[in-house]
């Protein structure tokens, strides 16, 4: 392993008494966050905390890294960043104690109020009315996830968004977006460990990132591990930087500008974080720092010991070269031109000291926080279930659950609610007073539980795309008919006129204006910035608009058709359908990501994955309209609120004509509210998108053979009928039947739920309810592949007539037997 780098040059930019300080600051929290991380494994092992994963050898890394770090700067890391949010002063001790006990209140626990383990860190940037705070008045985290290199695609929004800011001359004159940037003069700071660097979107990411030249300084933590697993196995020649050599830029081609430096070299580290910031802030040029021999004292996680795997050697040198030992060493031989010297080993124990007391005092604190609630609800209900012993004949039995939770050792809501449960079973049948106030109190405390574990899915703001009111379109006298894909681009001509923040981007979407041509000559009309091409890369594409949105613009994200969003579904899933819940209300990011599907034909361009993206995506709006004039009315909907949403627009609608709406940008398709097109009393009958078409052609078939069909468009699957009008129409009907072209129990099995169970319709039907889907294999290739893979207006007309020859064989006999 390296020698010490010797510092060539004494500070001669600061006074020395204010270096000393600096320095000496700078080892007090080192010693901080190391302290906390050896304390925070014990209240893992001692049962106090769930799991813990920690930043210990990374805090010298860490502080350097701080130092570059301004208001107005975003972090997008990882789980061993507590250094960095502790030196940006966005983390407390006593908050990272309060998230590794799963602390509920945001108050005490900002980054997710208990949602997340530690480890996961997150700035508060938006208030609680949904509001944006003045981001330029902070240092900015975005929300941790725990999937390794998920933080990347992210990162690259982030940094992208300073370009825009800077080359997007109208916003620089709006005041509300000098709350998001000073001129795109902010960087983005990424940090991963060397091994996640394998991942498929680190490289896709930092790919990205040197063609777009945003500014971006990207960490990498090296200790030669992934889990237990060395480096040899990871990363091509065991050095990332090298791996990434050709990234490298030079006087004839853009790139990175990579960097290397040692985890446990203060001074070097020091050195080489200005030169990578300043390279970044001022020239947009992304920058890779490669931070090698990096230690980790406590082995991985609270999930293993480092031993098993590691020689005596190695294990050694994690002594010898250890981060914070080293910068003592530093301090202890540091000497001046002049013999000044930083501090003598009294000096420097006493910090060390200090230090441990307050990291004792903060997590003593974060503990009793963290109890004051669970007692109360402990306390609340011991009296409760005491008096109902009282009156209970059960009185014994239910004593000794009392006594067993009284004696419990630091009893947890979950050890409160099983005891009141196995009491409330004991008095099944009694009738008292006692009882009727425990069940009362038991009801209220799981509402009050499903809103502290469960709320903010979705915006609680007054910009929820519920509170924005439907406008319907309007239509001249002339009633102009056109293509539909002319409708979605007039309408997207006067969003964008509307609000400058909007930029959308995509596969083929800037030059050619899309793959339909639905945003032809807005690049030309509104500049290469606001509407731009990208690479095939529909992971970080999804990132883009993730990071964007974090920082107040509105992104509109295309993947030119559905079945490339599986390439994204991590991210989507993962990242953005979550942001709100695991901030708790914390930050936003309205991404609305637009793509287009259903009945285009072949296995790989016709898929219609609907039940894995609403059981993947919750969290997320999934629109589904059936036409071009639908789809520009949810468009207009998703910008006035604050959420994000999947526009899946119908493939087979560019071409069809509709009549052209006089108020283009205005109208607004309301979401969670079906369309009933069509009255009818015999069936109703349930589809959406493309094949909604398809079935209405059906519906005009069995009306010759006299069966009134109630056709119904759900327009978005997420959020669902809200007013329950499906289970209205079934009151009338009392048959349903659902045409869904995605797999069988797809989609059609999500609608039954909503209809049969929730909307609680099963006791409405006189009839089975009847399910039309894709089959479950692949749609084949050609017209006739199509016609024998997804539903067809045959199979509707059959399924359909079935019912009705059920309910009434004279009338309707059968076809087909």
């Amino acid at each position: 392993m390296s020698k010490a780098t010797v510092l060539k040059e004494e500070p001669n930019k600061i006074d020395f008494e204010d270096f000393k300080k600096e320095v000496l600051a700078d080892f007090r929290l080192a010693n901080i966050s190391r302290e906390a991380s050896l304390l925070g494994r014990r209240e893992v092992l001692t049962g106090k905390a769930k799991f813990g994963i920690f930043g210990d050898g990374k805090e010298v890394a860490q502080i350097a890294l701080a130092k570059q770090f301004r208001n107005g700067d975003f972090r997008s890391g990882y789980y061993r960043d507590q250094t960095i949010m502790l030196a940006i002063d966005q983390l407390t001790v006593q908050q990272y104690f309060a998230a590794l006990y799963a602390e509920t209140d945001e108050t005490l626990e900002p980054a997710s109020g208990g949602r997340q383990m530690g480890g996961h860190y997150a700035t508060r940037n938006i208030d609680e009315n949904g509001e944006w705070k003045n981001l330029m008045e902070q240092k900015n985290s975005s929300s941790d996830i725990s999937p390794t290199a998920g933080q990347m695609a992210r990162l690259l929004g982030l940094a992208q968004a300073s370009k825009v800011y800077r080359h997007h001359d109208e916003l620089k004159n709006i005041e509300k977006f000098k709350a998001f940037s000073n001129g795109g003069n902010e960087v983005a700071f990424g940090t991963i460990g060397d091994a996640s660097t394998s991942e498929g979107q680190f490289w896709e990411a930092m790919n990205a990132a040197g063609v777009l030249q945003v500014p971006m300084v990207m960490s990498v933590w090296d200790d030669g591990y992934g889990i237990s697993v060395s480096k040899k196995y990871q990363t091509i020649k065991q050095s990332i930087s090298e791996a990434l050599a050709g990234f490298q830029r030079t006087e004839e081609k853009k790139g990175f500008e990579i960097l290397k430096t040692k985890g446990w070299d203060y001074p070097h580290l020091c050195a080489t974080y200005e030169k990578a910031v300043r390279i970044a802030r001022e020239e947009h040029v992304p920058v890779l720092v490669h931070v090698e021999e990096v230690n980790q004292p406590q082995g991985h996680s609270t999930s293993g010991s480092h031993e098993r795997y590691k020689s005596e050697e190695r294990l050694q040198w994690e002594k010898d070269f250890d981060a914070v030992a080293k910068f003592k060493e530093f301090i202890l031989n540091y000497k001046g031109e002049n013999g000044e010297t930083i501090a003598t080993a009294e000096e420097v124990e006493a910090i060390e000291k200090e230090a441990k007391k307050t990291v004792r005092e903060q997590k003593a604190a974060a503990w009793k926080d963290f109890r004051k609630g669970t007692e109360q609800d402990l306390n609340a209900a011991v009296q409760l279930m005491k008096q109902i012993a009282v009156e209970s004949e059960n009185g014994t039995f239910i004593n000794k659950e009392i006594e067993a939770l009284e004696k419990a050792f630091e009893p947890i809501r979950k050890d409160v609610f099983n005891t009141v449960n196995k009491v409330l079973r004991l008095v099944r049948g009694e009738n008292s007073a006692a009882r009727t106030q425990l069940i009362n109190w038991y009801k209220g405390k799981l509402e009050e539980n499903k809103k502290r574990y469960g709320s903010h899915l979705y915006s609680a703001s007054k910009y929820a795309v519920t509170n924005i009111e439907a406008v319907a379109p309007t239509y001249g006298d002339d009633e102009r008919i056109e293509d539909g894909r002319l409708i979605l681009r007039d309408n997207f001509m006067k969003l964008f006129e509307k609000h400058p923040e909007i930029i959308t981007f995509g596969e083929d979407t800037g030059k050619i204006g899309g793959v339909n041509q639905s945003m032809e000559g807005m690049q030309e009309k509104f500049g290469e910035i606001r509407v731009s091409d990208t690479g095939i890369r529909e992971n970080t594409i999804l990132g883009q608009g993730i990071g964007m949105a974090l920082r107040g613009l509105r992104p509109i994200a295309e993947i030119q058709y559905l079945d490339y969003l599986l390439y994204a579904i991590q991210v989507i899933s993962d990242d953005l359908a979550t942001v709100q819940y695991r901030t708790k209300g914390g930050q936003k990011a309205p991404v609305i990501i637009r793509t287009r599907g259903h009945r285009l034909e072949g296995i790989w361009h016709s898929g219609s994955p609907m039940g894995m993206i609403i059981n993947a995506a919750r969290g997320i709006h999934v629109c589904v309209p059936r036409n071009m004039t639908q789809a520009a009315g949810m468009y207009n909907t998703l910008i006035e609120a604050d959420e994000p949403a999947l526009v899946i627009e119908p493939l087979n609608g560019y071409r069809v004509k509709e009549a052209m709406p006089t108020n283009l940008g205005e109208y607004k398709t309301p979401l969670g509210k079906v369309d009933v097109v069509k009255e009818g009393t015999d069936l109703t009958l349930v589809s959406y998108g493309s094949t909604f078409n398809i079935a209405a052609e059906a519906v005009k078939e069995l009306e010759k053979a006299g069966i009134s069909v109630e056709l119904i468009d759900v327009q978005t699957l997420l959020p669902f009928d809200l007013n329950h009008d499906i289970s209205k129409s079934l009151e009338k009907t009392n048959r349903l039947m659902i045409v869904d072209e995605d797999v069988s129990s797809g989609a059609s099995a999500y609608i039954l739920d909503q209809v049969l169970v929730k909307q609680k319709a099963y006791y409405l039907l006189d009839s089975e309810p009847v399910t039309v889907s894709a089959n479950d294999h692949r749609p084949a290739y050609g017209t006739d592949g199509d016609y024998f893979s997804k539903p067809n207006i045959d199979d509707i007309y059959a399924a359909a007539y079935k019912i009705m020859n059920e309910a009434d064989p004279k009338e309707f006999p059968s076809f087909l037997d």
